[in-house]
């Protein structure tokens, strides 16, 4: 399960996808597979959330990774390769890696 955390045993990946509406499904059926056909079983994978924008235009994956390697191997693997460029015909892809830095808590409660 995603846990939000500054921790920096793992790399935190945010890509964002603009679709229009109408492609907003079939993104989401795309990556949703492309994830449980490969990603979900490489090595190093830790966990994956997949968000929609309300208004229909963007998806939005954030992906945790053991390691940068781990995350390139898994970019090596073939077979989720088809699922990912059908979604690049019907979206403009928006990578980005990052270090969580802090996280916030509703006050009172433990960070």
């Amino acid at each position: 399960m995603t846990q939000i955390s500054a921790n920096p045993s793992v790399i935190t990946l945010i890509n964002v996808f603009t679709v229009e509406p109408v492609n907003q499904q079939r993104l989401v059926e795309l990556l949703t597979e492309a994830t449980e056909v490969s990603v979900r079983q490489a090595p190093g994978f830790v966990s994956a959330s997949l968000h929609r924008s309300i208004d229909g235009t963007k998806v939005t994956m954030y992906a945790q990774w053991r390691s940068i390697d781990d995350y390139q191997a898994m970019r090596r693997d073939p077979a989720p390769l088809p699922f990912l460029q059908e979604a690049l015909t019907i979206s403009r892809f928006e990578p980005g890696m990052y270090d969580v830095v802090r996280t916030f808590a509703p006050a009172g409660e433990p960070n």
